[in-house]
């Protein structure tokens, strides 16, 4: 397991360094000049080169990536080229509602696919398993910003049980208040990854109910249902950690969208901001954590599937 885990750890870095390579580059194909923008639509040239030379844009790529990534390595991502404020701090502002926001939104992912799920397999041939298995589909289908507004218009809206937007100044000194601003954008997310996942859950439970110590279960006098809930569920469990670290992945990405419909000061509106104004140091930043966390999360559900997987385990031995 040792070996394993050292493997997949050289591995996450050389992908965490390939990933912050392919940011830097991508970054500098993007048209315009952030120091023309800086300097103003009235400035001469030479300014516009001052400007370009104090940011040290004037100095070849490599050499600004090793500055770059030098700076990471010691914890230092850089300074916003428009404000001068740090990236870190920044970014560890943010999170405080991107982390909590991602963390609701797998909760209630895994609330709905889960139980939902099983019953949909449990039930299968049946009207009431086909409806769970279809309403999964049509919910899966549609798109996150659509059942954000309708979450908005029912619950905000018409029952006025929720806020429809904003985070409360004070952040999580109120946490009441906090929590009750990332409810509706958490189901916004938590809801289409859930009708996801719950077709996954399906399948690997049908695929569960076929081998055959739930079979021998079966025959020694247990219904097929009981045999799967007993002896099968570890398998499924198994199968739902496998597909963690894609659908993070998906909430990560939802949560760009959701916290701009939400008006939420997260990273991935954040994002979206310093794309608009070209603050490169910023948005390689923000793109470098965000795949960052991305892949640690992959790793730690490798890691965490191998564990407790009996015959990885029996092969590590």
């Amino acid at each position: 397991m040792l070996r394993y885990a050292l493997t997949r750890g050289a591995l996450l870095i050389a992908g965490l360094l390939v990933a912050s390579a392919l940011i830097f580059l991508a970054l500098r194909v993007f048209p315009g000049d952030v120091a023309q923008l800086l300097a103003g639509n009235k400035a001469t040239p030479e300014q516009v080169d001052a400007i370009r030379k104090g940011l040290g844009l004037d100095q070849p790529l490599v050499l600004q990536y090793l500055g770059w990534i030098g700076g990471v390595l010691h914890g230092d991502l850089g300074t916003s080229q428009l404000n001068g404020a740090s990236v870190a701090a920044e970014l560890a502002q943010k999170a405080q509602v991107t982390v909590p926001l991602a963390t609701l939104s797998l909760l209630v992912a895994l609330i709905i696919a889960i139980p939902l799920g099983i019953g949909s397999a449990l039930l299968r041939g049946r009207a009431a398993g086909t409806a769970l298995n279809t309403a999964a589909q049509a919910v899966a289908a549609v798109p996150v910003v659509w059942a954000g507004m309708m979450l908005v218009v029912v619950f905000a809206v018409w029952l006025g049980w929720l806020p429809a937007q904003g985070f409360p100044r004070g952040g999580w000194a109120d946490p009441g208040a906090a929590l009750q601003a990332l409810i509706l954008p958490a189901f916004t997310i938590g809801t289409i990854e859930g009708a996801l996942l719950l077709r996954f859950v399906r399948s690997a439970t049908l695929q569960a109910a076929g081998q055959d110590f739930v079979r021998t279960a079966a025959a020694k006098g247990l219904t097929r249902n009981r045999a799967l809930l007993r002896h099968g569920l570890p398998a499924v469990g198994l199968s739902i950690i496998t597909v963690l670290g894609i659908q993070v992945a998906g909430i990560i990405v939802g949560s760009v969208v959701v916290e701009q419909l939400f008006t939420l000061p997260g990273i991935g509106r954040m994002l979206v901001a310093d794309v608009g104004t070209r603050d490169l140091v910023k948005v390689q930043g923000e793109l470098l954590v965000l795949t960052g966390m991305v892949l640690i999360i992959g790793f730690v559900v490798d890691l965490l599937h191998r564990a407790l997987d009996p015959r990885q385990r029996e092969a590590d031995e």
